[in-house]
């Protein structure tokens, strides 16, 4: 298999922990989302709104330490910061499918708001993914790049520097 492939690769495994947090926190974000609707007095976007918030919580640790605990770990104030810009543009995305739906449309039985905010969940999630892993972890130079940029300065040392010349005994 060629390089492409490997590249290909490391992308479905990486979809594949980028997923498989998310799916927890789509479960963290619907649960809070539909416990604050049915115990509170909340509106359903302020519901939404705060489900989101404890999801983004739940995200961050999941995407830091597990999807992404491979990538660099430098700056990690800019890190948390572009996170949480960007996450804010995917709760914009996702409540503002549901704000829509709702206010819009006045589409807001339980079932219609579940059906909105999944739907606002998944257009968000594409926005997520593509801004976490091109702004905020940003990836390693890879290990064939780093194992062939040395190969190729041990070959330029030993280019440049002069056999050693035997003594005439």
């Amino acid at each position: 298999m060629g390089r492409g492939s490997s590249g290909l690769r490391r992308l479905v495994h990486e979809a594949a922990k980028f997923g498989a947090v998310g799916g927890a926190g789509l479960l963290v974000n619907l649960g809070v989302f539909n416990l604050m609707r049915h115990s509170t007095d909340l509106q359903v976007v302020r519901a939404s709104v705060i489900a989101t918030v404890v999801a983004i919580v739940f995200n961050y640790i999941g995407f830091r330490y597990f999807t992404y605990r491979d990538r660099d770990k430098g700056g990690r104030t800019k890190e948390l910061t572009l996170f949480l810009l960007f996450s804010a543009v995917g709760l914009v995305i996702e409540n503002g499918v549901l704000y829509a739906a709702t206010y819009g449309f006045g589409w807001d039985s339980p079932l219609q708001s579940n059906i909105f905010k999944f739907l606002g969940i998944g257009i968000a999630t594409l926005f997520r993914f593509w801004s976490y892993r091109s702004w905020v972890f940003r990836a390693l130079p890879a290990r064939e790049a780093v194992a062939s940029a040395e190969s190729f300065l041990e070959e330029a040392e030993t280019t440049v520097r002069p056999p050693v010349q035997q003594r005439a005994s």
